[in-house]
């Protein structure tokens, strides 16, 4: 059997990356070793982006009508929560849903687009040559092969794709174990409960069907060793410690501990085998954000891959994953280790280290945002191809609004190409010849016949620009922010992130411009 891509993991970030392929006109099978959903979400978040990045292809609505929606979130349980209200977004908040609800519409998406979804298989090894992958399946019926171009592995921490690719996976071992359980209660804190003392911490979240989550680390949490598996009464004797209260704990449905381990892929891509989601990176879970870095991976890489199988992607795109990737893989390893250690400061040192923190939180808005930008991905910026570039190049494009109404341009954006904004459309138009000063005449307009009103131009610079593989969109902003606004052209990827923008008040000198920004992602013939 032969596909153009087998993922090996149906996890979130496989079946994301599955549906992108498909929209890229990809075949695609996913290998998934599980029959069944598993029903012990280990992640609860969906963050801002991973929320811009589902409305960028319009299947957000059943997360926002199924989620519980959060507008703060917390850095390392400090006092201070982020305000989230104020971000530069649709959506400022993140939502509360169990990963097995987020699998399960993610799985419907993928099979809607087409693809091909196959539970209880492993992937055991690979062969690799010149032109194609042979994947090793390991099936409810004995072993076969699927024969790819590419393999991409999203099969979580224990990777066996990238132990057969042989890509290093560096970092540190775990020295901290913190606790989880999915119980019912019968006096649940107040909604957003935490709490951190000398005596450990303690978070409380509820979940769907009537259950809570607790989540917290103690100071007997800080070994290397690996004790008996939680139980319900060591759990509830660490709520009592920590907040003198069991909350009338029972009927446990998930019992768990989880570590620190923090480790990076030193290659994201390695001939015809790339990595994303927890196979890339595996970080202590502070914040909520190992699913949606992995989604965001995906999301990166789908358009390169398809791109790239159709013949139509420039030299270096799909190695430009890792180069992009990798650094904010990078920058997980940083905040999340950063975070670990505040969160397991059980001192009085460490108390006042928190204190003055949440107080910036407090009183520096302009921390407080840059740690949620950060924590939410929002801030997210790929290295721009030239040091002349405009400060706007490889960052995230917000949700820009159009005069001529429609959807946002987070509506707009194509998995399968890219998006060039042609904001001259509407833009002042001088006219060099002399006309006569018309008469005006209530309800009628009396310009001589070829005057075009004053202000008002029917076409922008580059409408005429659209081609496969390119979508074109004139109209001018409406309300721009202040980044924005001598923005007169800009090129948006087909993952939202900004490809160049122009500003040249000369249509001829933008024009040309353009077409040499189009010419590095299309090739000469698009110049």
């Amino acid at each position: 059997m032969e596909q153009q891509v087998v993922i090996a993991g149906g996890g979130p970030v496989g079946l994301w990356l599955a549906a992108e392929l498909r929209r890229g006109g990809v075949s695609v099978t996913v290998v998934e070793e599980r029959t069944d959903v598993d029903q012990r979400s280990k992640a609860l978040t969906i963050h801002p982006r991973t929320i811009e990045i589902f409305a960028s292809r319009e299947v957000h609505k059943p997360f926002l009508a199924e989620g519980l929606r959060i507008p703060a979130g917390h850095f390392a349980m400090l006092d201070h929560r982020l305000d989230f209200k104020e971000l530069d977004t649709p959506f400022p908040y993140t939502l509360a849903l169990p990963q097995a609800r987020t699998e399960e519409l993610l799985e419907e998406y993928a099979l809607a687009l087409g693809a091909t979804i196959v539970r209880g298989h492993r992937v055991s090894g690979f062969a690799e040559d010149t032109g194609s992958v042979t994947v090793q399946v390991q099936g409810t019926d004995g072993p076969y092969e699927l024969r790819a171009a590419y393999l991409v592995g999203c099969d979580g921490t224990r990777s066996t794709v990238r132990t057969a690719a042989g890509i290093d996976f560096p970092g540190t071992p775990s020295t901290v174990l913190g606790w989880l359980g999915d119980v019912v209660l019968d006096r649940p804190p107040r909604p957003g409960f935490g709490v951190f003392g000398l005596r450990g911490a303690l978070m409380v979240a509820p979940l769907p069907g009537g259950l809570h989550r607790l989540v917290g680390i103690s100071p007997d949490s800080l070994t290397t060793e690996s004790p008996q598996d939680l139980t319900l009464d060591e759990l509830r004797a660490k709520a009592v410690a920590i907040t003198g209260e069991d909350y009338g704990m029972r009927d446990p449905v998930w019992l768990s501990r989880f570590g620190n381990a923090t480790r990076l892929a030193a290659e994201y891509r390695r001939g015809r085998v790339l990595l994303a989601g927890d196979a890339a990176h595996q970080h202590f879970p502070t914040g909520g954000v190992g699913m949606n870095v992995g989604i965001q991976d995906a999301h990166n890489l789908g358009w390169k891959l398809a791109a790239t199988l159709d013949g139509r992607a420039p030299d270096g795109l799909l190695d430009s994953y890792h180069s992009e990737r990798h650094p904010v893989g990078a920058q997980l390893m940083e905040h999340s280790r950063a975070q670990t250690a505040l969160m397991t400061g059980f001192t009085p040192e460490g108390i006042d280290l928190r204190s003055f923190l949440s107080g910036m939180i407090a009183t520096q808005p302009d921390f407080g945002r840059a740690l949620s930008e950060r924590l939410t991905a929002l801030a997210v910026a790929y290295p721009a191809p030239e040091t002349t570039a405009h400060p706007l190049t490889g960052g995230r494009a917000p949700d820009l609004a159009f005069t001529d109404s429609g959807s946002g341009l987070h509506g707009r954006v194509r998995a399968d190409g890219y998006l060039l904004l042609d904001l001259t459309g509407g833009a002042p138009v001088s006219v060099s010849v002399s006309v006569p000063v018309p008469v005006s005449v209530p309800g009628q307009d009396v310009r001589p016949e070829g005057v075009r009103p004053e202000g008002v131009r029917p076409e922008g610079v580059l409408a005429d620009r659209a081609r496969p593989g390119l979508t074109v969109h004139t109209a001018a902003l409406d309300r721009p922010p202040a980044a924005w606004a001598a923005v007169r052209a800009a090129l948006i990827r087909p993952d939202g992130h900004v490809a160049w923008v122009g500003t040249d008040p000369d249509d001829t000198a933008l024009a040309a411009a353009a077409d040499r920004a189009l010419a590095l992602v299309h090739g000469p013939a698009a110049g």
